[in-house]
């Protein structure tokens, strides 16, 4: 059965750098989703409730539920605007969906992304009115990650947890 690993949390957290760390863990037919580019660069859409993103993030789901052993979908991904895809994900990969959020201070995100190649795209300002701390998703259990815990560390945790044979997502 193929698995889902979900990427959350606010901007600046080390989502992307850890779900492309880990398509490289995992390695060929790993389909690594970044709402970034989906909303930003493939749709050039707002993110809101209503984000045109959401559409195509569900189909690319489907896909990779199909064609893939492991889906990497990273993002801010807000939980309440992005529930329908959650509940998809549920329904596409079972118990197989394997959740994790970055709960970090709003001070470290700023600054992991002074070290990021668009820090000249958004700034702190930006960032605050973006901020939504604590956002877990509920009903789907997620993993706490802090900013403690080194990029290595993560990727090794996931991989670990997700290849477990005993483990399960849900």
């Amino acid at each position: 059965m193929p698995k889902l690993i979900l990427l959350r949390g606010n901007s600046g957290s080390g989502k992307t750098t850890a779900a492309k760390a880990l398509q490289q863990r995992f390695g060929r037919n790993t389909m690594l989703l970044s709402q970034d580019m989906v909303r930003r660069e493939m749709l050039w859409a707002e993110d809101s409730a209503s984000t045109k993103a959401l559409p195509l993030l569900r189909e690319l789901l489907l896909y990779g539920s199909r064609h893939c052993e492991v889906v990497v979908l990273e993002g801010i991904l807000r939980a309440d605007w992005y529930r329908p895809l959650f509940e998809d994900a549920v329904q596409l990969f079972g118990n197989q969906v394997f959740a994790y959020y970055y709960d970090l201070p709003f001070e470290e995100t700023v600054r992991r992304h002074q070290t990021k190649p668009q820090r000249e795209e958004f700034g702190e300002q930006e960032m605050r009115t973006w901020w939504n701390g604590q956002d877990w998703i509920g009903f789907l259990p997620e993993t706490r990650l802090d900013q403690t815990q080194s990029l290595d560390g993560i990727v090794e945790q996931i991989f670990r947890e997700v290849t477990a044979p005993e483990t399960r997502g849900l």
